[in-house]
Order: C-alpha cells, then sequence, then structure tokens
C-alpha cells in the first residue's frame, strides 16, 4: 500500500509541476509578444536625427583607424626596404619580402572593409548601413 501512494504522490507532484511550468511558459509567451511590438516599432537609435554625433563618431573611427593603418603599411615598408639593402643573407631579404607582402595585404583589408560592410550592409537591409558611410576616403 504504502508503494501504491507513493507513486500516487509522485505522480502528483509531476503533474503540478507540468502545470507550473506551463502557466509559467504561456505568461512569459503573452509577455514576449506584449512588449516586443513598441521595441520593433522603434527607429534605429543610431540613425535618428539626436544621435548624429554617434554617426560622426563611428565614420571617425574609421578613417581614423584606417589612415593610420595606410601610414603603418608605409612605415612598415619603408622599413623593410631599407632592411633589405643592408642584408646579406638570402634568408633574411626574403623574410623582409615576405613581411612587406603580408603588411600589404593587411592594409588592403583595412581599406576594403569599410566600403564592403556599406556594400554588402545596404543589400542585406542593415539598418546601420543606410546612415553610416564606413567608406574611409
Amino acid at each position: 500500500m504504502s508503494d501504491k501512494s507513493e507513486a500516487i504522490h509522485g505522480q502528483s507532484a509531476r503533474t503540478a509541476a507540468y502545470r507550473t511550468a506551463t502557466y509559467v511558459s504561456c505568461i512569459t509567451v503573452a509577455f514576449a509578444l506584449v512588449a516586443v511590438d513598441p521595441v520593433l516599432a522603434q527607429e534605429n537609435p543610431i540613425c535618428a536625427e539626436q544621435s548624429e554625433t554617434l554617426v560622426n563618431m563611428i565614420e571617425g573611427f574609421v578613417q581614423l583607424t584606417t589612415g593610420l593603418g595606410v601610414m603603418g603599411l608605409l612605415i612598415v615598408w619603408q622599413g623593410d626596404s631599407l632592411m633589405e639593402m643592408f642584408t646579406m643573407s638570402q634568408e633574411q631579404q626574403a623574410g623582409f619580402k615576405q613581411h612587406k607582402r603580408k603588411a600589404l595585404k593587411s592594409a588592403t583589408m583595412l581599406v576594403l572593409l569599410g566600403p564592403l560592410f556599406t556594400l554588402l550592409g545596404s543589400s542585406m537591409e542593415l539598418p546601420i548601413a543606410d546612415c553610416v558611410n564606413l567608406t574611409p576616403f
């Protein structure tokens, strides 16, 4: 008899837990449906008129990092060229040439990422791509 009462008690506890979980899930879904509508109705905060400073800051950051990257490329390129002139071993010269190629690839990616994001962002209809111009120059 005690086994049977324990089984009935365990089953009623599981049923009560299931009901509670179902109730909480329904309330959460209903709240999410009601609360999401006002958020979806808002416009993009980055593109809003009052946040023009944020757009300028993003554009300025992209221009600054791209400009510094290009200047870094020029410094690395000149330094490697200078070091190539004073080295005698072929291995060191090959290492400097490889370093120059890597620096050129990095700067090319840095310059192309902004326009690529602008192009792909507008084709994917990203809201930030409409108001932020990431073309560095």
